[in-house]
């Protein structure tokens, strides 16, 4: 038991300091033959507040009996301290008094006498417990009462306490819940401390923590021992990483001790990028990538399409590129890793620049059209002006943009070739450009307009246009075939039931037709030749005679009277015959009638029409068809 305690006092209770040397090595004083006792070397340092052991053995001779053990507290200069000097005593039901502020304050380490074990602790200590205390043992000698006082004595310095709770925390990490724990220094029995809780965050003031706080705990240790603590349960964020906790413990007689912790929390925040990210050709690109965590994080840069690192730093990172061009425009990405995980930012770069108008640039003057293109590039996309539109009315323009490139393709068309040279004027935000552009004269050859004509139609609005042209050319012409064919069958009515005859007689002649002074009839050429085109006529039934007009006379221009030979209305006879029928879809060939000549013309007639079934039934036998000669010069 005796091992135990001291095992106890000298490795785990730190709040004694007492030398954890001083016992083991102590020196052993004997006096009177076998009374001998043990005690440590050099003073004893204790701490207000706290606790002090003196460690102490003791042996007596066969004979004598310890039944009780006494302490004393006395002034180095007394050789002996007397009863009045009295701090501890074993036997309660002694009548001597104990020294006051001593009482209840101090016991013995090991209970049983018989051990030899003399070690007391004193708790609660203040400065004025400094001084030298001394032993005596009481018990009996050969059956008699008696005691044995021991000269050595023990040194005890008090001094401030300077000892600070123990505050153990845990690895910390955002959205978890922890406990944090604060142990009173010294493991005394004595009163019990007061134990409180405070936090500072940035820049705010002290401030109690919120949180579960628990009671003080006391953990008995040993039976003189004990340990005080308390605990503190809350849910971290990232705001609690950098505050300061503080456990602060006061013991009796007001005297206080407290240990403040800063909490670190493991957490990362979103990545954060800071600089001007547009800037003109020939400036400093200057931008950071930071973000807040803890632990820091790695830092890097990256520009993509790249497959190298342009910088990477702890915590943040500066990416400086000198004299910037067009080609440090595009996207860079910042990638912050924090422990196992990678949190990216992207951001895009542009650079601004002047513009500039490319080489490729040029007019030329073809089929008296005079074209231009002018190329320009910058950022923003420039425009392109053309002065000498000032002075044209027509003109066309295209517009190609290559925003990758940062290029704008401007081709202008103008009826016009009476210029050396052509002014292009390209302009954005950053400034201004201008070029004049020299005209080139290009003759088109017949191989390079046949070659333009058959690589158009290559083109799919050409082929689409052509269709298209196709579809409406036939749409049109089939209802100009339906028109005629609707006309000359109104026309054909008037020899609807004639059938072939042979008579001497001008050919039958349409509305608008005249007769002529010499009694030929003008235009009957033409007039047959429009209501009958060869191979482009519509199948209808028409039939043709042939009519002799020699006994017409007509009044002459000298006054003479050109009349008919009798007054009385003159009929010709008209002889019919069966037609044929063709064969191609009612499409029917005619002939064209010739001046007064006689000619047999064979009339196309439908089978089914009753003119032809009456023919038939009669055997084809002629027919006399009398037409009053007077009307039909009055009709022409």
């Amino acid at each position: 038991m005796f091992v135990l305690i001291w095992a106890t006092l000298l490795f785990t209770v730190k709040g004694s300091n007492a030398d954890p040397g001083s016992f083991p090595g102590g020196k052993q004083h004997c006096q009177k033959e076998s009374y001998c006792i043990t005690l440590s070397e050099g003073n004893i340092t204790a701490e207000a507040g706290l606790c002090v052991v003196i460690p102490c053995s003791f042996n007596t001779s066969y004979d004598f009996t310890p039944q009780h053990l006494v302490w004393f507290k006395c002034e180095p200069s007394k050789q002996r301290c007397g009863d009045s000097d009295i701090i501890f005593h074993s036997n309660k039901n002694n009548d001597e008094k104990v020294q006051s502020g001593f009482e209840g304050r101090v016991s013995l380490l090991e209970p049983d006498v018989s051990q030899g074990n003399c070690s007391i602790i004193i708790n609660d200590v203040i400065e004025s417990d400094s001084g030298s205390y001394q032993f005596r043992v009481n018990g009996l000698l050969s059956g008699k009462g008696s005691g044995f006082t021991f000269s050595p004595r023990t040194i005890v310095s008090v001094k401030d306490l300077i000892q600070k709770p123990t505050v153990m925390i845990p690895p910390l990490t955002e959205g978890q819940q922890t406990t944090l724990t604060c142990t009173a220094p010294g493991l005394c029995s004595g009163s019990e401390p007061n134990i409180t809780w405070t936090w500072r965050g940035a820049g705010e003031k002290d401030s109690h923590i919120t949180g579960n706080i628990t009671a003080l705990k006391t953990e008995n240790l040993t039976a003189v021992t004990q340990r005080h603590s308390s605990t503190l349960m809350f849910n971290l964020s990232a705001e609690h990483h950098g505050s300061e906790v503080t456990c602060k413990v006061i013991f009796t007689n007001n005297i206080t001790t407290e240990e403040t912790m800063t909490l670190n929390v493991t957490y990362v925040k979103q990545v954060k990028i800071t600089g001007n990210t547009s800037v003109e050709d020939g400036e400093t690109l200057n931008l950071t990538c930071s973000v807040d965590s803890f632990p820091p994080s790695l830092i890097t840069w990256i520009k993509l399409g790249l497959n190298r690192n342009l910088n990477n730093d702890t915590g943040s990172a500066t990416l400086v590129i000198l004299n910037v061009t067009a080609e440090h425009s595009g996207p860079y990405i910042c990638t912050a890793k924090h422990l196992d995980i990678n949190r990216t930012k992207e951001v895009n770069i542009t650079v601004k620049f002047f513009p500039r108008i490319l080489s490729s640039s040029a007019c030329e003057v073809q089929s008296e059209v005079l074209t231009c293109v002018c190329i320009s590039e910058g950022f923003p996309l420039p425009t392109i002006k053309w002065p000498l539109l000032k002075n044209h009315a027509e003109y066309s323009v295209i517009t190609s943009t290559n925003m990758s490139n940062h290029t704008i393709n401007l081709t202008v068309s103008v009826n016009d070739r009476n210029y050396t040279t052509v002014e292009c004027v390209s302009s954005n935000d950053i400034g201004e450009a201008k070029k004049k552009l020299s005209i080139t004269r290009k003759e088109i050859k017949q191989e390079d307009l046949l070659k333009d004509f058959l690589l158009s139609f290559k083109l799919p609005q050409v082929i689409i246009a052509f269709f298209i042209g196709i579809l409406l050319s036939a749409t049109i012409f089939c209802l100009a075939r339906k028109c005629r064919r609707n006309k000359q069958k109104g026309s054909g009515n008037m020899a609807e039931t004639l059938e072939m005859g042979t008579i001497q007689a001008v050919p039958l002649i349409d509305a608008g037709q005249s007769v002529g002074n010499d009694g030929t009839h003008e235009g009957g050429a033409e007039a047959a030749g429009q209501s009958v085109p060869d191979g482009d006529v519509e199948p209808r039934e028409v039939e043709y005679s042939d009519i002799d007009f020699s006994l017409l006379k007509r009044k002459s221009p000298t006054g003479a009277e050109d009349t008919l030979e009798t007054p009385e209305t003159e009929y010709a006879e008209i002889q019919t015959k069966e037609t044929k029928e063709r064969q191609d879809n009612g499409e029917e060939d005619g002939e064209m009638l010739e001046g007064n000549e006689e000619e047999e013309v064979m009339i196309e007639e439908d089978k089914e029409s009753k003119q032809c079934m009456s023919a038939e039934e009669e055997g084809g036998e002629d027919v006399a068809v009398y037409s009053n000669v007077k009307e039909i010069m009055g009709d022409v």
